[in-house]
């Protein structure tokens, strides 16, 4: 099967069990793992931050950076389709009291700084205080450059907030841009940094920044019950995807643009994609005998009318081809039943 539902479908290589196998540990609430100790400061010197915080997911290492960020009742301004904001249960809300102050993405994925200034709420106890500004990227498989983050940053700075961003992709963000993560993160004051995507580890996240919300983290963590114990073990295929998976990224790329191409040759309406993503327009009414099809030919896809294929380390060149021609074949059959 090629499984193009999500990068996080990936699985360790054997190198990567090797170096997990052979991961020194100890019990991390403690702070005796080794392991872990080494990848959160590997992971914290790439960004130019200061320390770094070892999360089971990116959804626990987001809620604690925004929980320690803003105090109950304090707001949080972010894009209606962050993941932060759309697809981490509400936590923010529910778990940490902050509000959230939504703006819509635009097209580019970013969002309208002169929205986000006018977001900024004023100094009156009608309103709750506006505390953090999140941003992520990629978003949507789309890259955020440089250019619009100084720019985001130099206005969370001017009205006082400090800054997040969901970084869970950002190697592909920086393996686009060619630029190194430090360069392209510059100015946020905390980065969530996910091992389990196109990285390839079987689960772990890295919550980067300033020494000062790290160790606030780190106790909201305790609370979210994020703390585990020997947990080198999952360390070590993080730091194996760091140090062997990042620059790979940029096959992931050129896979998803031939998936693209092979796809709209086929008579599909496809965005062009810029990193690991791939989005197909689909009829509704066709869509679940186009999933069926898919799956008879060994091709794994969650189909919608904007369909996404996420290309990564487990779907080669042979797997795109395959689901090409998976999809033209659909193709051809629904034009010899018309």
């Amino acid at each position: 099967m090629v499984d193009l539902r999500s990068d996080t479908v990936t699985c360790p290589t054997p190198a990567m069990r090797e170096a997990m196998a052979r991961a020194e540990v100890g019990d991390d609430v403690f702070g005796d793992d080794p392991t872990v100790k080494a990848l959160e400061e590997r992971a914290a010197a790439m960004f130019g931050l200061e320390a770094g915080l070892f999360f089971p997911t990116g959804t626990q290492s987001n809620l604690a950076a925004l929980m320690a960020h803003c105090a109950r009742g304090e707001e949080v301004i972010l894009g209606q389709d962050a993941h932060t904001y759309k697809y981490e249960g509400g936590g923010a809300a529910v778990l940490g009291s902050i509000q959230p102050q939504p703006l819509a993405n635009l097209p580019d994925g970013t969002l309208d700084l002169a929205m986000v200034e006018a977001a900024v709420k004023p100094d009156d106890s009608h309103f709750a205080i506006t505390r953090l500004l999140a941003l992520e990227n990629t978003i949507g498989g789309k890259v955020i450059g440089r250019d619009y983050l100084a720019k985001a940053v130099t206005l969370a700075w001017k009205k006082g907030l400090s800054t997040h961003l969901d970084g869970a992709r950002i190697f592909n963000a920086a393996v686009k841009l060619g630029l190194p993560v430090d360069q392209l993160c510059a100015g946020f004051d905390t980065v969530s940094v996910c091992l389990s995507k196109g990285l390839g580890a079987p689960a772990g996240t890295v919550l980067v920044g300033h020494s000062g919300l790290v160790a606030r983290a780190r106790r909201i963590r305790k609370m979210l019950g994020g703390g585990m114990r020997q947990v080198g073990i999952l360390a070590a295929a993080g730091l194996y995807a760091l140090e062997h998976n990042v620059e790979r990224l940029a096959a992931d790329h050129a896979n998803a643009t031939r998936l693209a191409k092979g796809i709209s040759a086929a008579g599909w309406e496809v965005e062009t994609p810029q990193t690991n993503m791939v989005f197909v327009k689909v009829d509704k009414a066709s869509g679940a005998a186009l999933q069926a099809h898919l799956a008879a030919a060994g091709v794994l896809v969650l189909v919608s009318p904007r369909t996404r294929l996420v290309t990564h380390l487990d779907a080669d060149e042979s797997g795109i081809d395959r689901a090409v021609a998976a999809f033209a074949s659909f193709n051809r059959s629904a034009a010899v039943a018309e």
